[in-house]
Order: C-alpha cells, then structure tokens, then sequence
C-alpha cells in the first residue's frame, strides 16, 4: 500500500502542485486549505508524513503543528515545513525539514522518501 501525504496549505495553486508531484513518485495525497480542515483530515486518513505551510487562516500552520506535537497518536508524524517566510519556523521546536518557497522539488522529494522510510 502506497504512504499517505497530508499536504497543508491555503495556495490551490501550491497544493495542486505538491499533489502532483507525490502522486508521480507513487505516493498517495490527502489535502487541506487550512489547519482546521488539516486536523480533521489528520484523524480520518491517518497519513505517514504532513507537509505544512504556516502561514494560513482558520488555524495557522503553527497551531495545527501544536496541537498534533501535543496529541500521543500523532507526535511522531513527520512533519515538512514549507514557508514563504524565512526564518518562521524558527518557533517550532524539531521539525523533519523546512523549506523556503520558492521549493526545490529534488530535495522535497528526497525529504519525503527519508521521512518515509
């Protein structure tokens, strides 16, 4: 069975984008505009790795981050930062990887297959 991705982020363009990109490498793709939506898919799919942007409304990438660090089922999801703000994650305390946007998708996808494996 193929690894579940969440993806996380307000931009349809740059959720449609990683969605494609995973799905090339095999994986399988759940996807959410916003935190809120984020955690709900998180408690129904039961993905292996999140990518998450922080910067979002109805529960910021932060938040979301927060509470599943804080919830015993989900605290050793890997989690992949990706931000349009340099230095924002900076708050977060061990995330997998972090990457600025613009992505470097070789690198993405490299993080994705060490977080899975």
């Amino acid at each position: 069975m193929a690894k579940k991705i969440l993806i996380i982020d307000d931009d349809d363009d740059i959720r449609t984008f990683l969605e494609t990109l995973f799905k090339k490498e095999g994986y399988e793709t759940v996807a959410a505009s916003n935190g809120v939506a984020g955690l709900e898919i998180m408690k129904r799919e039961n993905p292996d790795l999140v990518t998450l942007d922080l910067q979002m409304p109805q529960n910021t990438g932060t938040d979301f981050y927060r509470k599943l660090r804080r919830d015993d089922k989900y605290k050793n999801v890997p989690i992949i930062v990706i931000s349009g703000l340099p230095g924002r994650h900076l708050a977060l305390p061990e995330p997998f990887a972090v990457f600025d946007k613009p992505i470097d998708k070789d690198t993405l996808i490299e993080k994705a297959r060490e977080a899975l494996a």
